[in-house]
């Protein structure tokens, strides 16, 4: 493997039509529009992409519900100060609206230096309260100073207000999280109005974002990565991958630092084992020493001036500083109008901490980060740094650069548990990046408005339509329809985060990629049956089982389109609209149907497998799969259960239960499952 070499986990194609950066006549762009049809719901969720527009949409919202709806005062709440300038006044009115979105200065309480400290944001709890006695309609605060005013003021002082906050996957179901038990007070309350706003609705850690219960109240509107990024008017590519580096990872900077391409460098933690140990300065140093030879740092704006091979001057901007007044005269460099306008103010940002989500520099090209970060949120919010549109930017890329699994390094296990998690971030990001699909059973009819290529759609034939919002639909054989309110809104909403739930269990992304005995209905059938059981309790068996399809062919697809394509386009480019119907198409070339059997019977997995394969040495491989294989798990009694319920519907359409000695290996596991159970109950029945 070469030390450059950068696996590409995925190319997306865009569609480049322009639609999702064009305004209508009030100004709204697609998304925001969306949204602002929805505005008269009382809680609302908003997950839509980076650079989508979610700050304007709020104001749109907000104006209205404040314009015309009765509710006396709107409170944004962001995670951070820095993003609290996204909600700064705006002359809506000079593109159509009907007023302007005005925050006084003083009611933006981001902008008091060290806003977002807790000893500082818990002093701002008596401005909050000034607010709320007042006649003024608008206050930006931290999530941090409305947990302190909530506190204080008790949750009645938020009555017939607006609450909105951004950045929502900060908030948690779990009990020791005071911004979530403070929502859930809220709409127990039911007296205030909620717009909840986040990129990515996934949390790292497998803890809601809030309780069924809660959740149900709010009217979703969704906007995907897919719609956001074919509307583009200049950015066309976004390539997401991720290389290995041995020693320290300095010394691989250069290899994949570019001082061409417009960067953000998020260096590890300095607890973390990817650090040198040298500390967060000398790395950022050494990072600065591989791009040329340091001339000076500039005055005005603090960045540091290098001079590259080609004999440009490279301007660096560093935010791993300690020092607070160096480092916010870069802050206030990088917010600058000059940021914005000129492509050539600077040329790469070197972050720990910062720069991730709500920091805005249309320009960046390239996120490179280095050591797998703990949340799959986190690395979606890092990507939405890369994924803005900006005149002459036709590509955009993100980088994760982790430490190779190492036959004699002690630290093997941690190693591959990052790099699974590296490939489950991407599975992830492919997903996110796919269409929305639309399932529906074989011979069902076409869908209005929807393109069957030139033949049109056939009955008795594979039929595979594209919509006009950049969904897709598909026919497919023996598919189960959901029948509740909650289960068909998953189905059409929520695949993504049913899939999220899948890759990030670790046992199931261990058999899927590494595990060559693997039988596919143990991933499809038993993992991801379990799966939706557990994260959707309240839905009935047959709904449960209709989630479980959908969501299994929705990922099998995606990968299956990739992999049917990768000979045609390098890397296995995931192309939009004709190209990926194309690959589904030729993936199912082989059959008359498309039919569920069929899909279970594809290991999720094997399409990205391949592009490993292919890409790295194989030692490596080999080395990743000895260890997992290690560490096999046996047969559990729930597994058992499980399999003995799939042995059962089997007896009911062949007539018999499934043999131990058949030659079909799923077969053969579900008879592992009955007879498992039945050594159970044999030695439950002695022992009683």
């Amino acid at each position: 493997m070469a030390d450059d070499k950068i696996i590409p986990a995925v190319s997306f194609k865009a569609a480049h039509t322009g639609v999702s950066t064009k305004s209508d006549e009030l100004g709204m762009r697609p998304m925001q529009a969306q949204v602002y049809e929805k505005r008269g719901e009382q809680y609302l969720l908003i997950k839509s992409p980076p650079a989508s527009g979610k700050s304007r949409a709020l104001m749109f919202v907000a104006l209205d519900k404040l314009t015309n709806q009765g509710v006396r005062q709107a409170i944004i709440c962001v995670p951070e100060r820095s993003i609290g300038a996204s909600f700064g006044s705006e002359p809506l009115s000079k593109y159509g609206f009907f007023a302007d979105w005005v925050v006084a200065p003083q009611w933006n309480l981001c902008n008091t230096p060290g806003a977002d400290d807790p000893k500082v944001a818990k002093s701002k709890v008596k401005a909050v309260g000034e607010f709320l006695a007042s006649e003024e309609k608008v206050l930006v605060c931290t999530h941090a100073t409305f947990r302190f005013a909530f506190d204080e003021l008790g949750p009645e002082a938020f009555d017939n207000r607006l609450i909105a906050i951004d950045e929502f996957h900060h908030v948690s179901a779990d009990a020791g999280n005071r911004l979530g038990a403070q929502l859930a007070q809220l709409i127990g309350r039911d007296k205030a109005h909620i717009v909840a706003m986040t990129g990515s609705y996934f949390r790292g850690d497998a803890i809601p974002v809030l309780a069924p219960e809660d959740e149900d109240r709010f009217e979703p509107v969704t906007y995907t990565y897919y719609q956001q990024l074919n509307g583009y008017e200049y950015l066309k590519t976004l390539d997401i991958g991720y290389s290995f580096y041995t020693g320290p990872y300095t010394e691989k900077i250069s290899a994949l630092l570019d001082p061409t391409v417009k960067t953000i460098v998020h260096i590890p933690s300095v607890n973390s084992k990817e650090s040198t140990r040298t500390g967060k300065h000398r790395e950022a140093e050494d990072i600065m020493n591989h791009l040329g030879d340091w001339q000076g740092v500039d005055p005005e704006t603090g960045f540091h001036l290098i001079r590259a091979a080609g004999g440009k001057i490279i301007k660096v901007a560093d935010l791993v500083d300690d020092d607070a007044a160096k480092r916010d005269r870069v802050v206030a460099a990088l917010k600058s109008p000059k940021a914005r306008e000129d492509r050539d103010f600077v040329d790469i940002i070197i972050a720990l901490g910062m720069a991730k989500e709500g920091f805005d520099w249309i320009w960046c090209e390239h996120a490179l980060t280095v050591g797998y970060r703990s949340s799959l949120t986190e690395i979606i919010q890092i990507i939405g740094r890369a994924t803005r549109d900006a005149p002459g930017k036709t590509r955009a890329r993100f980088t994760n650069l982790i430490a190779e699994p190492a036959a004699d390094n002690p630290l093997v296990v941690d190693a591959i548990n990052d790099y699974l998690k590296a490939i489950a971030a991407s599975l992830l990001m492919e997903q996110v990046l796919a269409p929305r699909f639309d399932f529906t059973p074989k011979d069902a009819g076409p869908k209005p408005g929807f393109d069957y290529g030139d033949d049109g759609y056939q009955e008795g034939k594979l039929n595979v339509g594209v919509g006009p919002q950049g969904q897709m639909h598909f026919e497919i054989k023996g598919l189960k329809l959901p029948t509740s309110i909650e289960a068909t809104r998953i189905c059409r909403e929520d695949l993504n985060e049913v899939i999220a739930s899948f890759v990030q269990d670790k046992a199931v992304l261990e058999r899927g990629m590494f595990d060559p005995e693997v039988v596919p209905e143990e991933l499809t059938q038993l993992k991801m049956g379990k799966i939706i059981r557990e994260k959707y309790p309240e839905l009935n068996e047959a709904d449960q089982e209709a989630v479980r399809q959908h969501a299994v062919a929705a990922m099998t697809l995606t990968q299956q389109a990739k992999a049917a394509i990768s000979g045609d386009t390098a890397d296995g480019e995931l192309k939009a609209s004709t190209a990926f119907v194309d690959g589904v198409r030729k993936f199912a070339l082989s059959v008359t149907d498309l039919d569920i059997d069929l899909i279970d019977r594809v290991n999720p997995f094997s399409a990205t497998y391949a592009v490993l394969a292919k890409a790295m040495d194989e030692k490596t491989l080999l080395q990743v799969q000895a260890v997992i294989n290690a560490k096999k798990d046996k047969l559990t009694y729930d597994d058992a259960r499980a399999l003995a319920e799939r042995a059962l519907e089997f007896k009911r359409e062949r007539g018999r239960l499934p043999s131990l000695t058949s030659q079909d290996a799923w077969e053969r596991k579900m008879a592992e499952g009955v007879a498992f159970l039945q050594r159970h109950a044999t030695k439950a029945a002695s022992n009683g």
